[in-house]
């Protein structure tokens, strides 16, 4: 369904043209032409279709998270079609997202394995709180590493997929399909974004599927005790530190956190190492494929320490670091 969705939005384009486009000028425009930037439409009925399709058990897990990331959609895409939904409000509506799925399930975060912030999660109030805003978070940091063909869309199927194989292992076959289904639906729009970039995420896209990760991780916890915390960090790793060292950066510039600029980790790669001469289709999707393969790493240690907090802590501030050496030998030329 949403492979079939995304296709008719690229054939129909000159008809949404007016409202969906992706003009090819702006700060971190990496592509050439104008092209529609709704393929979250495509991903969200695609999810409404496995919701409807899926047997019971299953639709109780992909119910209430569609119904609860029709916010973060919702203005996710009021922003593709208008762009003048500042970042703050498409942030609020994640968060807003968060509360509404624990509203409509009951689930928020109990532990996240640390004994002094857990024992403030026995407190429904910052329960949610904590939850909402750590949704809110992942959302807002898929929205940030959206920037090449196939980059986000790859990594969202990548960390689902790790996710649903956690899942299936201790046990919990329904959320492991949940996960996949949604991963297929994600699948079907990254044919038609990569390699040619015939149709973009978009906010809608970016927000929603956001949403949807993270919600997974938030279920995978709470459903299964045996799952350490820190190992459905580990699957989020890659945009959750691109998000932190954005913000690190822009402070140190004195820059707005929320201010769009060239300095992403994927922008650095692409103009430095993939770009020769003019920007291409070509160079965009290899080096947004790169990138995204920089999740495998993190969600094979997340799947072998999914039960021990202590490994998967340690795995995440090996790939923080990482990415941090990364950077720098980007920048600076040097891995000192």
């Amino acid at each position: 369904v949403s492979l079939f969705v995304s296709v008719a939005l690229v054939m129909t384009g000159r008809w949404h043209a007016a409202l969906s486009t992706d003009l090819s000028h702006g700060i971190q425009k990496l592509h050439i032409g104008d092209t529609p930037r709704i393929g979250g439409v495509a991903i969200f009925i695609g999810v409404a279709a496995a919701y409807a399709y899926a047997p019971i058990e299953r639709a109780a897990i992909l119910g209430p998270l569609w119904m609860a990331g029709c916010i973060a959609f919702a203005f996710g895409l009021l922003e593709d079609l208008t762009k003048r939904v500042p970042v703050s409000t498409r942030l609020l509506a994640t968060i807003l997202s968060g509360v509404v799925g624990w509203a409509i399930t009951d689930v928020s975060l109990h532990r996240i394995g640390l004994p002094w912030v857990d024992a403030l999660l026995v407190h429904l109030g910052l329960s949610v709180l904590i939850t909402a805003f750590a949704i809110g978070g992942i959302a807002n940091a898929i929205n940030i590493i959206d920037g090449l063909n196939g980059l986000a869309s790859a990594m969202k199927v990548i960390a689902l997929t790790a996710i649903a194989c956690i899942a299936y292992s201790e046990g919990d076959a329904n959320l492991a399909f949940a996960s996949l289904s949604i991963a297929a639906a994600v699948l079907g729009f990254f044919f038609v974004n990569w390699p040619k970039g015939k149709l973009f995420l978009g906010d809608g896209g970016s927000y929603f599927g956001g949403f949807a990760l993270a919600w997974s991780c938030v279920l995978l916890v709470e459903r299964n005790k045996a799952v350490a915390p820190f190992a459905c960090l580990l699957v989020c790793i890659y945009p959750f530190i691109e998000v932190l060292f954005s913000i690190y950066r822009r402070k140190l510039k004195q820059l707005s956190p929320g201010q769009p600029d060239r300095q992403h980790l994927h922008s650095l790669l692409y103009r430095r190492y993939v770009v020769t001469l003019a920007p291409s289709v070509k160079e965009n999707s290899i080096a947004g494929i790169l990138v995204a393969m920089m999740n495998v790493p993190p969600a094979i240690a997340a799947y072998l320490f999914k039960n021990s907090n202590l490994c998967a802590g340690i795995a995440c501030v090996c790939f923080c670091l990482t990415y941090v050496l990364i950077y720098r030998r980007i920048v600076k030329f040097s891995w000192n």
